[in-house]
């Protein structure tokens, strides 16, 4: 296997790196307050980059990349602390609507590849459990939604909401316009600049056209999706705590302490290199995990190790930075802190450490 990246992908880890650093900079003012983005207009932005429809094919609309180049362009938005509903709508929305292959869902990934629509996904309950068991929401054909479901992310952005509900056939994906009525948001807080919504469904009325893939079958749907989307959010941790090291690395080599840089310490000059270690041991199990999802091999496995990995290891970078930095890495103008609270929260998307222990123990045969 050779993961370097292609002349493609080396072109879009550089252009993204550049855009992201001029729209999306890490640095907050004096004072703390993050700089203002409005994120609808940086969204149409990403769709005229064509990244929006990475995993779209060209006769949609789209860009014909693969799932490395997404988990490349995730590494690159990681390391810009960008906050966006990319891998809810571009990565595993899009892979379920692209899995229907109706007319209405085709034309709906159309104008997501332009980044002129975004769809949100409303899966997890009060348990925060992504298993088929967890699904009390109700939903049925000809019936109607009733319950509530949380932390949405960006529901408040969102055209459309993809819902998993249970009904007499068991769990169905339904694909609604957010704005029908009986939907309705709560805004969520949340600790990393995320847009997290407490969604409530009152009476919202279905029929067989709202149902994405097939009634009863909507696990076996959003689990290969959702895989998809805990790849991406590694490969996001990846990219924080790649930028944790650099900016580690540059202060021990500028911060003078007792004459001399603190870098020339061999306590600071081990630090930093766990530091290294820490991202340098993730990115390998990210990247080979992301080339058996792209070659169409078993890969439940894969993603699983690169998932619980990376969050242990990247958020281990982000707690050692803090002692390289001492003070200032706590102080709301520095980026550490927004880094390391990036990791904490995508290391409990698509699924924490204990969700994906799981997955690996069954594999080896003990679960």
């Amino acid at each position: 296997m050779d993961f370097r990246p292609t002349d493609g992908q080396r072109l879009l880890q550089t252009a993204a790196r550049d855009f992201l650093a001029r729209h999306c900079p890490l640095e907050a003012p004096p004072g703390g307050e993050p700089l203002h983005q409005d994120r609808g207009a940086l969204w149409s932005k990403l769709g005229e980059l064509g990244w929006t429809g990475l995993l779209v094919p060209g006769d949609l609309g789209g860009s014909d990349g693969t799932i490395l180049d997404v988990v490349l362009l995730a590494e690159e938005m990681g390391r810009a602390g960008l906050v966006s509903p990319y891998v809810a709508s571009a990565v595993v929305a899009t892979s379920l609507l692209l899995g229907s292959g109706t007319t209405a869902r085709k034309r709906a990934v159309a104008d997501m590849a332009l980044g002129r629509r975004i769809c949100a996904l409303a899966v997890l309950e009060d348990s925060g459990e992504l298993e088929p068991g967890a699904m009390a929401l109700r939903g049925e054909i000809g019936g109607a939604l009733d319950g509530k479901k949380l932390l949405v992310a960006d529901a408040d952005l969102a055209d459309d909401l993809i819902v998993a509900a249970r009904g007499s056939a068991g769990v169905t994906l339904f694909h609604v316009e957010r704005t029908r009525p009986g939907i309705a948001l709560l805004p969520m807080p949340s600790m990393a600049g995320e847009r997290l919504f407490e969604v409530t469904f009152d009476n919202v009325s279905l029929s067989g056209r709202d149902v994405l893939g097939k009634e009863g079958a909507g696990w076996d749907a959003l689990d290969p999706a959702l895989r998809l989307g805990a790849l991406a959010k590694s490969a996001e941790m990846v990219g924080a705590a790649q930028r944790i090291l650099d900016l580690a690395v540059e202060y021990a080599k500028t911060r003078v302490q007792s004459g001399r840089p603190i870098g020339a310490f061999q306590a600071i000059q081990h630090a930093c290199a766990d530091l290294a270690r820490g991202v340098e041991s993730a990115r390998p199990l990210v990247l080979h995990a992301a080339w058996k999802a792209q070659e169409g091999l078993p890969c439940e496995t894969d993603v699983a190790l690169a998932k619980s990995y990376a969050g242990d290891a990247c958020l281990a970078v982000a707690r050692k930075a803090h002692q390289v930095f001492g003070a200032i890495g706590y102080c709301d103008e520095h980026p550490l802190h927004r880094l390391h609270k990036q990791i904490i929260a995508a290391r409990l998307a698509y699924g924490d450490t204990r969700h994906h222990a799981e997955t690996i123990a069954r594999a080896i045969g003990l679960a």
